[in-house]
């Protein structure tokens, strides 16, 4: 478990390490866990990375794992809300409607998105 859940954080700083110095502007945990998935499929094919904390599900458990106590990481935007709790009160009506507002134009970017990807793929796909 702790071999996995280091293979875990080592894609992490390894994916930190790319982005910070090639500049990209791609967030880091996104290239570490990247970078874990093609470990993950790259232990179907070579056997020898089935032998570590790959195999034998280990990574799957520790990742199962993180995220039954995924909770935690909340508890400290919860104190940042309460130590803001007058601003929020001042400014509450304009943070809701900015929200909302964020809310239905992702719906609407979403649906336009479907709806043009569906109908170039009904173009290319013959039926």
């Amino acid at each position: 478990m702790i071999a996995s859940v280091g293979l875990i954080l080592l894609c992490q700083l390894v994916g930190e390490v790319i982005a910070r110095g090639l500049g990209l502007p791609l967030p880091s945990p996104v290239l570490g866990l990247m970078l874990l998935f093609c470990l993950l499929v790259a232990r179907d094919y070579v056997k020898p990375l089935a032998l570590g904390p790959l195999g034998n599900g280990g990574v799957e458990e520790a990742s199962k794992g993180m995220l039954a106590h995924l909770s935690l990481l909340f508890v400290p935007a919860g104190v940042g809300v309460i130590q803001q709790l007058d601003m929020i009160t001042t400014h509450g009506v304009a943070i809701m409607l900015v929200l909302a507002g964020s809310v239905l134009i992702t719906l609407v970017v979403t649906v336009v998105t479907f709806v043009v990807v569906a109908r170039l793929l009904a173009m290319w796909v013959p039926r």
